[in-house]
């Protein structure tokens, strides 16, 4: 593939520097990386060895190829959507998780080397439909 400086490109196709960011929900971005899990050439996937042991800015920057958060990196339309990387920081930054969400998700201690693309693809699925009960949610509705 060539690569060709932006004054290159201006002298032979019309170039635009700014993009509108995709906007998309909470749930579809989940849903999204949900099916690009299912399409994954890779049947299974690293996973991040003891995010959990990590000082915050090394798990914030934590990252490795062929884990289930490169997979979300690799789809346009999460990059579309504003996923400016591959890093577990990204990743909970971009989908909303917490911690212990993403740890249960992608931590070495939850499966061992390799984790299942179909089983994380369930697993975002699940979270993506989950829908709080109980009086304290009712009432968060209520008010917003």
């Amino acid at each position: 593939m060539e690569q060709y400086a932006l004054d290159q490109l201006k002298t032979i196709a019309k170039v635009s520097t700014t993009c509108k960011r995709l906007e998309m929900t909470r749930r579809e971005r989940l849903e999204r990386w949900a099916e690009s899990l299912e399409r994954s050439p890779r049947p299974f996937l690293r996973t991040l060895h003891e995010t959990e042991y990590k000082s915050i800015a090394d798990r914030l920057a934590l990252r490795d190829d062929d884990t289930p958060i490169s997979v979300a990196f690799a789809d346009p339309i999460l990059r579309a959507a504003g996923m400016e990387n591959d890093s577990y920081g990204e990743a909970k930054r971009f989908f909303e998780f917490s911690d212990e969400q993403l740890h249960d998700l992608v931590c070495f201690c939850h499966f061992g080397e390799s984790v299942s693309a179909a089983v994380i693809a369930r697993r975002l699925r699940k979270m993506a439909n989950y829908k709080p009960d109980g009086f304290f949610a009712q009432l968060r509705a209520f008010f917003g």
